[in-house]
């Protein structure tokens, strides 16, 4: 299957700090979840230890939206969330 990605998910993905190579690790390699509206969703969390906007994260997780059409995948956006580690587990 061949990635396509929508602009709109090209421009999500800058502003919120996703790479084109981790939204393939989660197609690929992440947990795949039924969306709304007929979408697939795949979710994966990533090692990060780094900042983002001036805050130190441990971990950060994609979650990855589209529809396949044909053999190709076609990303429709991206979510991205940051986690810190507290005592309890992560929060945000």
């Amino acid at each position: 299957m061949s990635l396509k990605i929508h602009p709109h998910a090209r421009e999500r993905m800058q502003e919120r700090g996703a790479t084109v190579d981790e939204v393939s690790k989660a197609i690929n390699r992440g947990e795949r979840f039924r969306a709304k509206f007929g979408r697939s969703g795949f979710r994966k969390e990533f090692l990060f230890e780094d900042c983002w906007k001036g805050e130190f994260f441990r971990t950060k997780q994609l979650e990855v939206f589209g529809v396949e059409e044909g053999e190709d995948f076609l990303v429709i956006t991206v979510v991205v969330k940051y986690f810190q580690e507290s005592a309890d587990g992560y929060h945000l």
